[in-house]
Parts: structure tokens; sequence; C-alpha cells
């Protein structure tokens, strides 16, 4: 159960940072046009192409996978072991509703990812679905696909309303990684607390308003 787990924080923490540079990529496209189609398609090509960004990719691919399994796993291994209740059960008076269902928000998570995979790295790696074309440099045209999927309101409304779940997951995810790896310092425990919650908060927010603001404008 400790390697499932430490499998788990150490996935997680590499999701974490994975996401800070995916939010800084995203707040381009809140740039004018002239200047953010030239730089979004840029660092696409950059992230395609680089040989030390592709392992990285590959890394990222394997860390969603393990998380997701060893996830499932502990998930699966508490509810056989929910089946034999005690007596008296008080796990809802020592626990937040986010632990208690981060198998339910982890869920709705994968769910984003699967379609946010197949409106994006399906079409643009794989060629699926419409076709990309290319910018004035040549580039890939990954602002355009970006840009007009933000002009449906049934994505943005999707995307931006599974950005809470993202949160709750983050914050208490976030803590649990640390605490599972051994990390007990009573006041660290409470700085990263709160650093859990601006993380979690910058992440969700950020996230779910820059779909929001693109389709305003």
């Amino acid at each position: 159960m400790f390697f499932r787990k430490s499998i788990i924080a150490l996935t997680g923490l590499f999701l974490c940072i994975f996401l800070i540079v995916h939010l800084s990529a995203n707040s381009i496209l809140l740039l004018p046009e002239e200047t953010a189609r030239g730089l979004y398609n840029s660092y696409s090509t950059t992230l395609r192409e680089s040989p030390l960004i592709k392992i990285v990719a590959y890394v990222l691919y394997l860390s969603i996978i393990l998380h997701v399994v060893y996830a499932l796993l502990i998930t699966l291994n508490n509810r056989r072991a929910k089946s034999k209740a005690y007596a008296v059960n008080r796990n809802k008076e020592n626990s937040s509703w986010t632990s208690q269902n981060m198998g339910l928000l982890g869920i709705m998570i994968l769910l984003f990812i699967v379609v946010h995979l197949a409106n994006f790295w399906a079409r643009i790696k794989l060629g699926m679905g419409e076709g990309v074309g290319l910018d004035a440099n040549g580039h890939v045209d990954v602002y355009e696909v970006t840009y007009s999927l933000f002009q449906n309101m049934y994505y943005v409304g999707f995307y931006s309303l599974l950005m809470i779940p993202l949160g709750l997951h983050l914050h208490h995810g976030l803590k649990s990684a640390f605490m599972t790896l051994g990390f007990y310092h009573k006041k660290g425990l409470k700085f990263l607390a709160k650093a859990a919650l601006v993380y979690a908060a910058i992440m969700a927010i950020g996230f779910g308003i820059i779909p929001l603001i693109v389709f305003l404008k």
C-alpha cells in the first residue's frame, strides 16, 4: 500500500509542476492576437520537436497512467475494506468531503483529460478530425485550434466547470503527497496547507477563466 501511495504522490507532484508550465503557456492566449498567435505556435512547435521535451512528454504520459491506475487500485481496496464496516464509523467526522471523494474528483478530471486530448492532442499529433493549417511562419496553427474551441460555449462551459474538481483535487492531493512521502513537520504542514490552497486556487481559477476571457473576446 505504501508503494502505491508513494507512486501516486510522486506522479502527482510531477503533474503539479506540469500544470504550472501549462498554465503559463495558456496565458499567452490573453495577449493580442498578432502577438499571441506567433508565440503560442512557436512554443507548441518547440514542444513537439525538442528531443528533451519529447522525453518529458513520455514521462508525463506515464505519470498520468500510473497516477490513475494506482489511485484506482487504492480506491477499490478502500471500498472493499468499507464493506467490512465497523459498528461505529467516525470517518466523516475526521475527514473532509474532498478527502472522502478523491476518487470521484479523479474520475471527473480523467473525463476532462480524455475530452481535452481528443480535441487537441489527437487532432494535432495524430491528424484526427479536421485538418490543422499553418501560420505565417510555417508553424502548425495550434493557436487557431485552441482559439476556435474556446469560441464554443459548450466546450468553454465544460472546460471551466471541471476546473472546480481540479482545484479540490489539487488542494487535498498536494498536502497528502508530502505527508505520504514522510513530511510531518508541524509548522511546515501549516505552511503547506496554505500553500496548497493558494496553488490550487491559482490553477483552478487560471485554467477556468482563460477560456471564458477568450470566448468573450
